[in-house]
Formats: structure tokens, C-alpha cells, sequence
């Protein structure tokens, strides 16, 4: 009786991975790994930044007969992009066409992921101090056929103040006041400003929370850097209140006051986000989800806006 004997590759050893027979002959749309610990450089318009990263990489399985992939090609490519220098959108596209040039004989189109957290550093708004604020980052590329598709990702904190709840605010002052000083034909300017700085005066304060801008922007490849820290500033200074880092009373007083200056639901902060990214020469396309953490409700306020070139995402893409 034969004993089946395995194709080998040139050092002898066994190659199951295209030879060794699908079992069921399907292709695959993505095959690949994910969680892959990178540290890298990234080139951003300001210079060169270290981060440690988290990378996918994937690539199609177009040969319904091969049994898999070659994973250890991928990764070894990734490697390789990650000591060579910073991480450009050229060099992404470099390493897409490695991907598919590694497995020319079973695919045809190549994915990579990088997600990181990029630290900026902000300065106060009113004092001398600064500190650093911390962006999750996530860098998509994808080749299909000639086509490229560059992605980045990013998120921003921000804190939003209710406009309804700041005019309900306005109105029980009035109350108070209406109460305290009633029978007064004339009110004396000191009692007044006194009056404003008790408990009274101020009795009702709009609720604000902690809120979250999502973006994703589709940008063109041929761009020499990554724009993120300026994509920061755009976003940011759409918003008018980003959370801040090291501050004094002074910097917390001046925060105080643009709240009270930008009272915004989940939809004025939406759209003061796809203003400020349709203004934007480097964003081909976008999507944007801004979630307004409550502290009046237990659930969350959402809107969704994108520019409407790719005819839109759901709410949650993946």
C-alpha cells in the first residue's frame, strides 16, 4: 500500500497550506491574523512619532482549492515595514502590494489595520501649564485590484452642556430672584451682584457630560504624512470644549465658560462636525458618530453624519 506523501517546499519540509486539499472548495473573503503587537514610527506633519501598536493584516482567498493562506508571509512583511522607517501612506500601500505579491497565486486583494493611542500634548487655557491628552488612532488601508483606500480613524473627548436644561436652569433663577427680591421697586446694585454669588442667585445649573466624537475619514493616498494632530485641532475647534489636562481655577473657570458659550445637543455637535470635515481638502469621504453620555438618562444621545460619497454607514459600523 502507497503512503501519500505531501509536497514539499525547497528545504524539505511538508507544505500543506496549498497543496494540501480544501475539503470543501469555497473561497474566503478575508483571511489573515489580528492582534499583532508592532511597535512602529509614524509620520505625522509635525515629524516622527514612536508608538506601540496593534496591527491586522489580511488577505483574500481567491483559490477555492488551496487550503489556506500563507500567515507567516504577512506578518514577516509587517515586520519588516515596521523597522524600515516611519509608517507613511506610501508605505502602507507598499506593503498591501507585499501582501499580494507574496500570495500572487491565491489572492487579490490585501487589508492592514494599525490602532494605537497617540499622546498630544495640550496646553491650558488661560495658565502656563500643559498636559498630555491621549487620541485612540486607527490607520485602515485596502487594495483591490488598483485601487487603494486609505482610512483614518480617531476619537475625541469633549464635554457637551444640555441647551434645554440650561433655559429650565435660567427660568427656576428667575423664580428665585422673582421671590427674594419681591416688593422691590428698585433692587441695589450690591445687593444684586451679593445675591448673584449665593446659593440663590446660582439655585439651578444645566447638566453637562462627557461626550465622544467618532470619525472616520477616507483620505486621499497621496498624501506625504498623516494629518492626525491637525485633524485633532479641526475637530476640537469645531467643538470648543475638549476636555483638558493639567489646569488651575483659572483654566477651570475659562472651561465653565464655554460650556456656557457652546450649549449643545448630540445634533448641533454633529453638524459643527461635518462643517468643519467637509471644509477639509484632505477628506475624501466620511463618516462621524458624536454620543452624548448622560447625566440626565441612563441611555446615551447619538447622531450620525457622513458626506455622502459612499451612500452613507449605519449607525454602528463594524
Amino acid at each position: 500500500m502507497n503512503s501519500l506523501k505531501l509536497p514539499e517546499r525547497p528545504g524539505g519540509m511538508p507544505d500543506i497550506a496549498t497543496h494540501g486539499g480544501a475539503g470543501l472548495a469555497e473561497t474566503l473573503d478575508w483571511v489573515g491574523m489580528a492582534a499583532i503587537h508592532l511597535p512602529m514610527t509614524l509620520a505625522l506633519e509635525a515629524g516622527s512619532v514612536p508608538v506601540a501598536a496593534k496591527a491586522q493584516a489580511f488577505v483574500n482567498l481567491g483559490d477555492p482549492e488551496a487550503k489556506g493562506i500563507h500567515m507567516s508571509r504577512l506578518y514577516l512583511a509587517l515586520d519588516q515595514a515596521s523597522g524600515a522607517g516611519p509608517i507613511t501612506p506610501a508605505a502602507l500601500g507598499a506593503l498591501l502590494e507585499k501582501f499580494l505579491d507574496s500570495h500572487a497565486e491565491l489572492s487579490t486583494h490585501a487589508f492592514v489595520e494599525v490602532s494605537f493611542d497617540l499622546n498630544l500634548r495640550r496646553t491650558a487655557l488661560v495658565s502656563d501649564n500643559s498636559g498630555w491628552n491621549g487620541y485612540p488612532v486607527r490607520l485602515r488601508a485596502e487594495r483591490r485590484g488598483a485601487q487603494t483606500r486609505l482610512e483614518l480613524a480617531l476619537s475625541v473627548t469633549y464635554s457637551s452642556t444640555c441647551p434645554c436644561s440650561a433655559a429650565l436652569a435660567r427660568q427656576l433663577i428667575q423664580e428665585q430672584f422673582d421671590e427674594d427680591f419681591a416688593g422691590q421697586e428698585q433692587i441695589d446694585a450690591d445687593a444684586f451682584r451679593a445675591w448673584l454669588g449665593t446659593e440663590q442667585g446660582i439655585m439651578a445649573t444645566p447638566h453637562s457630560q462627557r461626550s465622544i466624537a467618532e470619525v472616520r475619514l477616507s483620505l486621499a493616498p497621496t498624501l506625504s504624512t498623516f494629518p492626525i494632530e491637525a485633524m485633532v485641532d479641526r475637530l476640537e475647534g469645531a467643538l470648543k470644549t475638549p476636555v483638558q489636562a493639567a489646569v488651575k481655577r483659572e483654566d477651570e473657570q475659562a472651561f465653565a465658560r464655554l460650556n456656557g458659550q457652546n450649549l449643545m445637543f448630540c445634533e448641533d455637535a454633529a453638524r459643527r462636525l461635518k462643517a468643519a470635515l467637509l471644509a477639509d481638502e484632505q477628506v475624501v469621504d466620511f463618516w462621524l458618530r458624536v454620543n452624548h453620555y448622560e447625566s440626565l438618562h441612563g441611555h446615551d444621545a447619538v447622531a450620525v453624519a457622513t458626506a455622502g460619497v459612499s451612500g452613507g454607514y449605519t449607525p454602528d459600523p463594524s
